[in-house]
């Protein structure tokens, strides 16, 4: 059985569909955060999704389920507003746009940060804080680092590690910086300067895809609408909304949040129950806004990080693909720094007008705001020995937890597939083989 069809549960069961697998899904309809919303014409996704595929096999799975005409290459453009003035992605290898002084501060900053590496040896660093003071020095963290992951997390820098960073950070040479510094435009450094998008439009196009791979032998039971009541370890049984009766499983793959499935386990030992309360998250809150005329702005996605605006970064899908909106129209997002309070729609109107992205308030057309509860797991001290003694102990009772919310971590939509995949490689390795429940072992049909 696998619990969640977003990408990783998809994957899974697409790898497990030799089998009879029962996919439960509480939303109605599959995807998870790759879902995609439509309304009078205009396609939006939950904020930008877009696929960077580094590895051969799941570049392949995409390919071959959307390949031919059914991907765009695109180049990222992306940009920076900071000082009223639109700088190139990433900053610390662009910061010619910076004003005079600023940018003074700013690579005399970078300079001694990198000699001092290069010369002492440092503890490593505590906090994000550290590491960012310590790669690019005290100036580009409190122009641009600080400002804008204190305003997306809604947390004190000081506050989370920096081992979610690790393959997503924007990590340019010394001569990039110097070159940016001197105004040679550094716009291919980082691991998104490409990406791959589906020409009509709409990322859901990819679970749909894969949730026709994974049914391909017609062996695979969706229950979309359905949620999970709870879970038996010790009888493998699961209760799901809307059945008379438990359901027998001999294996879960588990893609739901993390302290949600452990929510849905009644009587968890002490430590279990205290590491589950170790797990953080914050919510993200986003809109959709519609646009009766086009936008002026020609880039992809902005990151907005200085206070007097009340959102963070801001896209514009159209400009990925035009046929997202009807002809003359635009297709924005818009993530909010604010998840709590009412929203200040005509401050963030008023921000958008200030940057371009729409000409006036007469140009909105509609704006929808949506809201999620998980969508970014805090990284803090307690995070990775939580995380590690949940997945062990939910393993030795063959329930395989994976996927970004599922592994409780950061990651792309092709971590997710490949976690998937891991998971339901873990399932088959232990099939034909019967050991007592509470131990890390599985045999059998269905799942």
């Amino acid at each position: 059985m696998v619990l969640g069809a977003g990408l990783a549960g998809l994957a899974a069961a697409m790898r497990l569909s030799a089998r009879t697998v029962t996919l439960v899904e509480r939303e109605e309809t599959v995807g998870g955060k790759a879902r995609t919303h439509r309304r009078d014409g205009f396609t939006f996704d939950v904020t930008g999704h877009w696929l960077h595929l580094r590895d051969a096999t799941v570049r392949a799975l995409v390919h071959d389920l959307l390949g031919g005409d059914g991907l765009v290459d695109i180049g990222r453009r992306a940009k920076v507003w900071i000082n009223d003035a639109i700088v190139p992605y990433p900053l610390q290898a662009n910061i010619h746009g910076l004003p005079g002084e600023v940018r003074r501060r700013c690579l005399a900053g970078f300079l001694r940060a990198r000699a001092g590496r290069l010369v002492r040896r440092r503890p490593p660093p505590e906090s994000f804080h550290d590491f960012i003071v310590a790669q690019y020095g005290q100036a580009l963290a409190d122009h641009f680092f600080t400002p804008y992951y204190s305003k997306f997390w809604g947390l004190s820098c000081d506050r989370l590690t920096f081992d979610w960073l690790s393959g997503y950070f924007p990590t340019p040479s010394t001569v990039q910086v110097v070159g940016g510094a001197l105004g040679i435009r550094q716009d291919r450094v980082g691991y998104n300067a490409r990406f791959l998008y589906p020409a009509k439009g709409g990322i859901d196009l990819l679970p749909r895809a894969l949730l026709e791979a994974a049914n391909e032998g017609g062996r695979l039971s969706v229950r979309l609408s359905t949620d999970v009541e709870e879970i038996d370890l010790q009888s493998g049984r699961i209760k799901l909304t809307g059945e008379p009766s438990w359901l027998d499983w001999q294996a879960l793959v588990s893609t739901i949040p993390l302290p949600d499935l452990l929510d849905r386990i009644p009587g968890l030992p002490p430590h279990i129950a205290a590491a589950r309360r170790a797990l953080c998250s914050i919510p993200l809150r986003y809109l959709n806004v519609a646009l009766r005329s086009p936008t002026m702005m020609r880039e992809h996605w902005v990151y907005v990080p200085e206070r007097p605006y009340p959102f963070y970064r801001m896209g514009v899908f159209t400009n990925v693909v035009p046929e997202m909106a009807p002809p003359g129209c635009a297709a924005l997002w818009v993530e909010v720094a604010d998840r709590s309070s009412l929203l200040d729609l005509p401050s963030v109107i008023s921000g958008l007008e200030r940057m371009g992205a729409i000409g006036s308030a007469d140009d909105v057309l509609f704006v929808e705001q949506r809201d999620v509860e998980h969508a970014y797991v805090v990284f803090d001290d307690a995070r990775r020995a939580a995380v590690d003694l949940l997945l062990g102990w939910l393993a030795g009772h063959r329930v395989f937890s994976c996927g970004r919310y599922g592994g409780w971590t950061y990651g792309s939509m092709e971590d997710a597939i490949l976690d998937g995949f891991l998971a339901a490689g873990r399932v088959m390795a232990l099939s034909g083989r019967q050991v007592r429940r509470g131990e890390c072992d599985v045999s059998g049909d269905p799942l």
